[in-house]
């Protein structure tokens, strides 16, 4: 089995070398794609209007000053001889649940593999945000990921879902097994923007994080974290709403 690795968090990150270490557990045919730098947050997309300028680390190591789904296309298109059988997105520093998948290169990653065909698989794991990412316990990624995976890989991805796996911040020992789990919803307040000033008295601004109170949905990525299961959410590439279809069809031809 050929194993295409990659991530968001940048060619040295942590989570990179962890996933890099996973995919060998299973397969000798390994070969690492990985964004130059830090491309968190980036989503699905594409550099259209900068070259993509390669750098070779080592022997099936190579940096891509682009984003992870530069990273997946140019893996497949350019420097792989053949396809991958399997995409391995991640290890991502801290959790892809909820609204998050919307934001994630992580997942973007994995969505860029579903689209060209690729069974491809998502993983995160979660760490305490208000105490910052020197906190990150990799133990349960590191302990559970490659049974996870070889399960996954025995079952069958389907065509056009992506499987996005979150670990729990939590040492291995002490996961409480496995959920697969329906995408969550935090609240709204959440999110915050933070005002700044710089030393010359001119304002910029961040985006910003803050704790919120909410009751995570019953069979949710959120609920199964909480009580320290991996989470194990299958996403489809379609995001249509087929009952809404169905609704808005029969409204629109009754007004006709």
């Amino acid at each position: 089995m050929r194993i295409l690795v990659t991530n968001d968090d940048g060619i040295h990150a942590p989570g990179l070398a962890l996933a890099e270490k996973i995919a060998r557990e299973i397969s000798d045919d390994v070969f690492v794609v990985a964004p130059e730098s830090d491309q968190s947050g980036v989503a699905h997309s594409l550099s259209l209007s900068d070259p993509l300028r390669m750098r070779e680390i080592s022997p099936r190591h190579f940096a891509i000053k682009g984003t992870p789904t530069d990273c997946v296309i140019m893996g497949v298109h350019k420097i792989l001889d053949r396809p991958p059988d399997l995409v391995l997105s991640g290890v991502n520093c801290g959790q892809n649940v909820a609204e998050d998948v919307t934001y994630s290169g992580t997942i973007a990653a994995a969505m860029e593999g579903t689209i060209l065909g690729i069974p491809s698989i998502a993983m995160s794991q979660v760490y305490d945000f208000f105490s910052g990412r020197q906190s990150v316990d990799w133990s349960c990624a590191e302990g559970h990921a490659a049974c996870i995976l070889r399960k996954l890989i025995a079952v069958g991805v389907p065509a056009n879902v992506l499987m996005n796996v979150n670990f729990p911040p939590c040492p291995a020992r002490e996961a409480r097994g496995v959920a697969i789990t329906m995408q969550g919803r935090r609240s709204n307040d959440l999110m915050r923007i933070e005002d700044r000033k710089d030393g010359r008295g001119n304002p910029y601004h961040w985006i910003s994080f803050q704790r919120g109170n909410f009751t995570p949905g019953a069979g949710t990525d959120l609920e199964a974290l909480e009580r320290n299961q991996i989470s194990i959410t299958p996403i489809k590439l379609d995001f249509t709403d087929h009952p809404t279809v169905t609704s808005l069809a029969a409204a629109f031809e009754a007004a006709s």
